[in-house]
């Protein structure tokens, strides 16, 4: 799709940009007749809506007015099109036309191999008009063919366009080093790309090319790095990033240096492109959705920005398989799951590979950003799964060296961030211990850690002490939960503004509750009675606008498209106001339009959308609603609609600290993840700690749109490792076991309940025991929630094949003091005892089996259970919302 864009001037002399939305035929081709009617809706194309036209005469109908300009430009590799187009040139390159200077190169540009070339380069070509978007020859002074780039428009200046290629495109280094580009019109052009991918060959032609040298050029090899890449790999979000010593390679890219995409001996972000709103940003949603799967061996996948992209140019109605909250992943990443491209094509694919391949992605744009190879790789993972999440790591990445040694967990490293400002500022008494709690609330999870630390400033170095335990969390809360009050709030007022006469919904109808009544009722009553009235309207605005789109699987494929379009629309309106209100200050209202007034009040956010539509049921049939609604929403009503969730998160975690008195003991509370920049989170806790030291201000160096709260992990990791490498600090890192919401039992032959693992003991001190008989196939043990007494089952498989004869020393170097001898000994023959235990390194518990045949003990195989599994997750993106 492409913006033809003018301006216009007013008289408060700002700019207002406005821009005719164009189509492609690919993509109009790709588009369902209802989202092409909806076309015809938004772009006032009368003839559209008011005849009843086939899918191909909409299609016709919109390229005569909305048509954009097709350019074939050489953007992927084919096997031999480089030399085709070497001799097509050599053959038919004939007729010299002058640009009397008027097309400007770069004077000086460094290509890499096997590296792209895009926008974030800037390496800019201005054209005057000559010519536009097409493909560009690199050519030395022998006519020998170097390398095809293609010309992409800068759509915020005419005549302007910067030099793009693919990494897989050849790149050839000659002996001549004099250097010029071969710039053609667009028919030449297109004949080149006819040339490039068919290998028929093409008819003779003249080629008119105009002929412009750059002063320096060079084709350089990448270099290695021993630099350390570092990844914040989110349940919603991703950042990465890496200090950049100045001998970070031996010859740093001067055009990076120059428009300050590299800073030396400093951190340095990885930005990602966020085409939707045209700009780049210092993090990428964790999200995958497959481009085409026809071939099983190499599927091709869309990453971040790009998947969204995709999802709303074809109005979230793709059928193409897509995959969000991934970190979920950890325990099961080798399961497979069936996944489906545009076209229908399907594949069986393990999880590992998708995880692969999403953070092969984020390395490649870190490598292209800073022009090196990386191989050494820092990933944080939270505190309680830390080592499960390097195992996971390390079996998708071979390749990669993930750091083990000194890896810090998300928690770790955002305290980390805190002691590296006090020791830059002078800020901590020398040996004096502090204790701090952090409180993490990511996209999809919120952690609870205590840490304990004391700084002591060496003869050579400083000495820091650590002490840290995981204390609680919660893997079904986070900012996710936020988007989703809104989203739920947004379907109702909607509901009611298109069902009844277009009146506002006041959020007092909803939750009746006082503001100031709120923590007081949550206390008394529970957060659910808080919702009820709410969750009800919710309930009943699902008959007027249907987000449930699972449960429309065995309807026909118009209304389950429509169903799936309500929902995924919602939720990309709700995450937009969300993040405008919680990032902007002096921000109250929102609304969405198809267009920005550049003359709106101050206070009021305008969120524009390029294609407003929505289906509604009436009479149990759907109708199309393409008018904006005239609704405004205002910051009092999101305050007053997620203060209940918030302050119950707050409590569930500090409330037990409250009422012991040791949360007086705590000199530091962090509010860290991109959620914790919300104020009801400070308001929440102002309840449990008035006047305590809560560092959660969003701070000066926030990394454009990217609050600092999201970057405080990786900047902490970044500052510990190179502390490291540079021996500033030596530290004594602790991770003292946690406390285990969760209790583990089994069943007796006669149907007692035994009791193998009690909750609220510290993880490596508990251990249980249940018999069976030898020949038992199936044992089955019960989870139990601390918190809602919900329990889930896991299933043992028993095989006979397993068990090998072992002495019971053997079992002592293997298990230690989880199994006893005392325990062994008392095995009689037939019988076979299921050893349950938890071990301080990994967030679930083990099974053991030893048994006893002909007096000779066995021991089975081992068998490791997740305390949270992917089946217990909330997912809000099931259908089902």
């Amino acid at each position: 799709m492409k913006a033809n864009y003018s301006y216009k001037l007013h008289t408060n002399r700002r700019y207002t940009e406005r821009y005719m939305v164009t189509y492609t035929r690919a993509e109009l081709m790709e588009m369902t007749t209802f989202q092409l009617r909806n076309i015809c809706y938004k772009e006032k194309l009368v003839k559209g809506l008011v005849n009843t036209l086939t899918r191909d005469q909409l299609v016709q109908m919109i390229l005569r007015y909305r048509g954009a300009e097709e350019h074939l430009l050489i953007e992927e590799y084919a096997e031999g099109g480089f030399a085709r187009v070497e001799a097509a040139m050599q053959s038919y390159l004939k007729t010299p036309l002058a640009d009397n200077g008027n097309i400007k190169v770069p004077a000086k540009m460094s290509i890499y191999r096997e590296m792209k070339i895009d926008a974030t380069d800037k390496y800019i070509v201005e054209t005057a008009g000559l010519v536009e978007e097409s493909n560009v020859l690199l050519v030395n002074e022998q006519q020998a063919l170097c390398a095809i780039l293609t010309l992409q428009k800068d759509k915020q200046q005419p005549n302007r366009y910067y030099f793009v290629t693919d990494a897989a495109m050849n790149m050839q280094n000659t002996k001549n080093k004099n250097y010029s580009f071969i710039f053609l019109r667009k028919q030449d052009s297109d004949y080149l790309y006819k040339t490039y991918y068919q290998e028929v060959p093409q008819p003779p032609t003249n080629l008119h090319y105009y002929k412009v040298p750059i002063l320096d050029l060079e084709i350089k090899e990448l270099e290695t790095t021993n630099a350390i890449l570092a990844i914040d790999f989110g349940t919603t979000n991703t950042t990465a990033g890496a200090y950049l010593a100045h001998d970070y390679v031996a010859s740093p890219c001067s055009q990076d240096l120059l428009n300050n995409r590299i800073q030396l001996n400093q951190i340095n972000f990885v930005t990602f492109p966020d085409m939707l709103h045209q700009q780049w940003t210092a993090v990428v949603p964790t999200i995958i959705s497959v481009a085409d799967c026809a071939n099983g061996d190499h599927i091709h996948y869309h990453f971040g920005y790009d998947a969204l992209q995709v999802m709303k140019k074809n109005n979230y109605t793709t059928l193409a398989t897509k995959f969000q909250g991934m970190k979920r992943w950890v325990n099961h990443y080798n399961k497979s799951e069936e996944i489906m491209d545009v076209n229908g094509n399907t594949a069986i694919v393990p999880r590992s590979q998708m995880l692969r391949e999403f953070l092969l992605y984020i390395i490649r744009t870190a490598e292209h950003q800073f022009k090196c190879r990386f191989q050494h790789l820092h990933i944080s993972s939270p505190v309680k799964l830390k080592t499960q999440f390097l195992d996971m790591f390390q079996a998708i990445l071979p390749e990669y060296h993930i750091e083990t040694t000194y890896a810090l967990d998300e928690g770790m490293a955002v305290l980390y961030n805190t002691i590296a400002n006090q020791i830059e500022n002078n800020s901590f008494l020398d040996g004096k211990t502090y204790k701090a709690l952090v409180i993490d609330c990511g996209g999809g999870t919120t952690d609870l850690s205590s840490c304990q630390f004391r700084i002591e400033d060496g003869r050579i170095s400083y000495k820091i002490d650590i002490h840290t335990t995981y204390e609680n969390g919660d893997t079904n809360f986070g900012g996710n939960n936020i988007t989703y009050r809104i989203f739920q709030f947004m379907k109702i007022v909607f509901a009611n503004y298109y069902n009844r006469g277009k009146r506002a919904y006041d959020i007092d109808a909803l939750i009746d509750i006082p503001g100031k009544d709120i923590y007081r009722y949550v206390d008394e009553f529970g957060v659910e009675a808080v919702y009820a009235q709410f969750e009800q309207a919710f309930l009943e605005a699902e008959h007027i606008i249907p987000t449930r789109f699972k449960e429309y699987e065995n309807r026909t494929r118009d209304e389950y498209l429509r169903v799936r379009n309500n929902y995924y629309f919602l939720w990309e309106m709700a995450e937009e106001m969300k993040k405008e209100f919680f990032r902007k200050t002096g921000i109250l209202r929102s609304r969405f339009h198809s267009t920005i007034d550049a003359e709106q009040e101050s206070d009021l956010n305008v969120t524009a959308v390029e294609r407003w539509c929505l289906s509604i049921k009436e009479n149990e049939q759907f109708q199309d609603v393409y008018d904006y609604p005239n609704v405004y929403f205002n910051i009092k009503e999101i305050n007053h609609l997620i203060k209940a969730d918030i302050y119950d998160i707050v409590r569930k975690f500090l409330e037990d600290f409250y009422e012991t008195g040791v949360l007086n003991e705590y000199s530091i509370i962090k509010l860290t993840g991109q959620s914790c920049k919300i104020d009801a989170f400070r308001e929440a806790l102002k309840e449990f700690v008035p006047g305590r030291s809560i560092e959660f201000k969003q701070k000066a160096e926030s990394v454009g749109n990217v609050p600092e709260l999201k970057l405080a992990c990786l900047r902490g990791a970044l500052r510990y490792l190179n502390a490291k490498k540079i021996g500033m600090i030596e530290t004594n890192v602790t991770n003292d076991a946690p406390v285990v919401p969760y209790a583990v039992s089994a069943l007796t032959h006669n149907k007692q309940e035994k009791l193998l693992i009690s909750s609220l003991e510290r993880l490596n001190q508990i251990h249980g025991t249940i018999s069976r008989p030898l020949g038992v196939v199936d044992v089955e043990f019960y989870l139990h929630n601390h918190e809602d007494k919900s329990s889930y089952k896991y299933v043992y498989t028993n095989h006979a094949e397993d068990f090998v004869p072992v002495l019971y020393e053997q079992i002592a170097t293997y298990y230690g003091e989880h199994i006893p001898q005392n325990e062994t000994d008392s095995i009689v023959n037939g019988e076979v005892k299921f050893f349950v235990f938890a071990s301080q390194d990994h967030w679930g518990f083990h099974v053991v089996p030893v048994a006893r045949q002909n007096e000779q003990l066995l021991l089975g195989k081992k068998h490791f259970f997740a305390f949270e599994t992917d089946l217990s997750e909330l997912d809000f993106f099931d259908g089902l919302k």
